[in-house]
């Protein structure tokens, strides 16, 4: 496999198609920083990092939906920069995702961060995703 990230983002998005509490996924220390923004942004209700018998270890993500009308959380997931096509971007030119109202996650030097914290900080960096 050579774009985890997108593997990542397709295991979380199928788990919501199918209503599921909680989803598996092959840890990464990309992988964790992202969900560690997920969470802190609402987007999820926990995450677990666990360690299994090889090195990588597995992130438990519990999903998180309306409690009556049971939508959930996330609506959209959409890869930006791909391993084929890297999408860059400048702390000027940074993206806005539903005008504000999603985030994007982008990798910089300063770290994986969103992309208002990216401004703030005045940094640009690869767009990884777009999430609403």
């Amino acid at each position: 496999m050579t774009d985890t990230v997108a593997d990542y983002l397709t295991r979380v998005r199928n788990a919501i198609k199918a209503n599921h509490r909680i989803v598996e996924v092959p840890a990464s220390n990309l992988k964790k920083e992202i969900t560690k923004i997920l969470f802190e942004k609402g987007y999820i209700l926990n995450y677990k990092f666990e360690t299994t018998d090889n090195k990588q270890g597995v992130i438990k993500i519990a999903l998180k939906y309306h409690p009556v009308t049971k939508l959930p959380a996330i609506r959209t997931l959409e890869r930006v920069s791909s391993p084929g096509l890297r999408k860059y971007s400048g702390s000027v030119t940074m993206p806005r995702v539903l005008n504000g109202l999603g985030i994007a996650i982008v990798s910089t030097s300063k770290g994986v961060i969103t992309d208002k914290e990216a401004k703030k900080l005045n940094v640009g960096g690869e767009v990884l995703c777009y999430i609403s």
